[in-house]
């Protein structure tokens, strides 16, 4: 004999009650309901159907069909692989963006951050400052364009990226310029850059660090360091 037909206004009901609660996946029914009154009913669904009651495996179908099918917030988001910026383990990180609004000249908003699990270095995983990297994103200090404070002034004034390498450029060369050592006093070669240092990151692709190891070389410099310490 089969099972009785369910009652549709109970159907209905815990429809209702699992459309209220947030999406947890796949998961048993006493997790997916949190509020007071949903707790109650999965626990007498779940009683009822011990005893037998096709009734109530109905209803345990329909809340688990209603909170599976809520949609998920990350669903329209694009998803960007990158690496946390804070020390030298440069943990693999997943960035979600959206668009405020529907514009097609609307701004994507970063709306989460959590660990890639596919990167061979966190699996996933990330410590307190990785996790809280949506706040590093989204601070009121957060510096975002390069500032200049003259000699003996109390300010910091606002310049372009043009005006800051175009400085930085020219402070190199002129201290360069300035004590480059080609030979030494025996006449060996040295070629060589002792009054400037660089100090590279660590978040950066092999590629990256390749690079910056050439121009560091390349100019003289020996006063060369790593944050990762490699």
């Amino acid at each position: 004999m089969g099972p009785a037909p369910p009652d549709e206004a109970l159907i209905r009901r815990a429809l209702e009650v699992a459309a209220a609660a947030p999406r947890t996946g796949d998961v048993p029914i006493g997790a997916v309901i949190v509020d007071a009154e949903g707790r109650e009913l999965a626990a007498a669904c779940n009683a009822r159907e011990a005893l037998g009651d096709p009734t109530a495996h109905a209803e345990i179908l329909a809340l688990r069909l209603a909170a599976g099918v809520r949609p998920y917030r990350l669903e329209k988001a694009t998803e960007t692989r990158n690496a946390c910026p804070y020390c030298a383990v440069a943990c693999g990180v997943l960035i979600y963006s959206m668009a405020d609004g529907t514009s097609k000249d609307a701004k994507p908003k970063v709306v989460h951050i959590e660990g890639d699990p596919d990167h061979p270095v966190n699996r996933g995983t990330l410590c307190p400052k990785g996790a809280g990297l949506i706040d590093f994103i989204h601070s009121d200090t957060r510096l975002k364009y390069p500032e200049y404070r003259a000699p003996g002034s109390n300010k910091w004034e606002r310049i372009t990226w043009d005006d800051a390498l175009d400085r930085i450029a020219g402070l190199l060369k002129k201290d360069r310029d300035a004590n480059f050592v080609a030979k030494t006093d025996a006449g060996l070669t040295v070629n060589r850059w002792l009054t400037t240092g660089m100090l590279a990151a660590s978040a950066s692709s092999n590629e990256v660090g390749y690079l910056t190891h050439k121009v560091a070389r390349t100019l003289g410099l020996l006063a060369f360091d790593n944050q990762a310490r490699v």
